[in-house]
């Protein structure tokens, strides 16, 4: 064989080597950016069928995905925590969104969102599908989120230590002049200011609110004597108090308020399909399953409903 064949055979094993080569390369950067990091574990605590009617609501992108990634902040029992592993999701918004993916044939992907703040950033720059952790709608989120209601709660409770012997009361105006702790972002704040103002109009003392980044520290707070009370949802405080028999529900709160719902992108693709998933669970009582397990059934509503339908509701 000649110089030239042996080189010209040389170049075509060389040109050989580097179209595998850059096949390997191009499959490698297509899987990683089509990689999903494995998110949280989550306890399933509930089964349902996937409805094929249901799941040709999705887009097509998403179907053949087979997955959604959903975000919550873990620190709320009963609706959103980690059990004692300090790995595992639990929790009322755990389990309705695993059965509303169950019924669309999808897999949820759990993240924490590593606050309440971080949520509709979260959701504006698309790194989560959907969020499930207290949120309460307003117009003012609506202006960046979209939102499918499931639960009411409007039941609320301020919590206090037991051995303070607080006499019970019904209303915020009760606490003129007391220290208050709620959490970051939260509804609360703004029903702790505006009964504040009416506090200051009845010339009283102005309520001081504590602001908390969790719910956690505020009943840490409580327990420790730096504040003698703490605002929240009812379902959260009436859990702690039955688990930390220092600590008792003394005001018992009612308010007009939208049902928390879930966050999700503005205009998301996947609004009506969840929206009817849900419905179907409420319809076919696993929803009302899923509140009684952690003993809320009380705030079950008859329909989810979708963004503007929420506050016509409330008008």
């Amino acid at each position: 064989m000649n110089s030239n064949k042996i080189e010209a055979a040389y170049q075509n094993k060389q040109s050989g080597l580097f179209l595998v080569l850059l096949s390997v390369a191009l499959i490698l950067t297509f899987t990683r950016a089509n990689a999903v990091e494995p998110g949280v574990s989550a306890k399933l605590n509930f089964n349902v069928n996937a409805d094929e009617k249901l799941k040709a609501l999705l887009p097509a992108a998403t179907v053949e995905k087979g997955y959604v990634i959903a975000g919550t902040n873990p620190n709320t029992p009963p609706t959103t925590f980690f059990l004692e592993d300090n790995k595992t999701l639990s929790g009322r918004d755990v389990d309705i969104l695993n059965a509303i993916g169950q019924r669309l044939g999808l897999k949820v992907i759990w993240r924490d969102t590593g606050g309440f703040d971080n949520i509709i950033p979260g959701l504006k720059t698309g790194r989560f599908d959907a969020v499930l952790s207290n949120i309460r709608p307003s117009q003012k989120r609506f202006a960046q989120i979209d939102f499918i209601s499931y639960f009411d709660s409007s039941r609320q409770a301020v919590i206090s230590r037991k051995d303070r012997a607080v006499a019970p009361f019904t209303a915020l105006t009760a606490l003129c002049g007391q220290t208050v702790g709620v959490g970051v972002g939260t509804a609360q704040v703004e029903f702790l200011n505006e009964a504040s103002q009416s506090c200051v109009n009845d010339k009283k003392p102005a309520i001081a609110v504590a602001v908390f980044p969790s719910r956690p520290d505020g009943i840490v707070a409580v327990l420790s004597g730096r504040i003698p009370f703490y605002y929240g949802p009812w379902e959260g405080l009436a859990w702690q108090a039955a688990q930390v028999k220092a600590l008792a529900i003394t005001g018992k709160i009612s308010v007009q308020e939208p049902p928390m719902s879930i966050g999700m992108p503005k205009g998301s693709p996947l609004e009506k399909a969840m929206q009817a998933a849900l419905n179907s669970l409420i319809q076919d009582g696993t929803y009302q399953k899923i509140l009684d397990h952690w003993y809320i059934g009380y705030g079950a509503v008859k329909e989810a409903k979708l963004n503007e339908e929420i506050f016509a509701t409330q008008s």
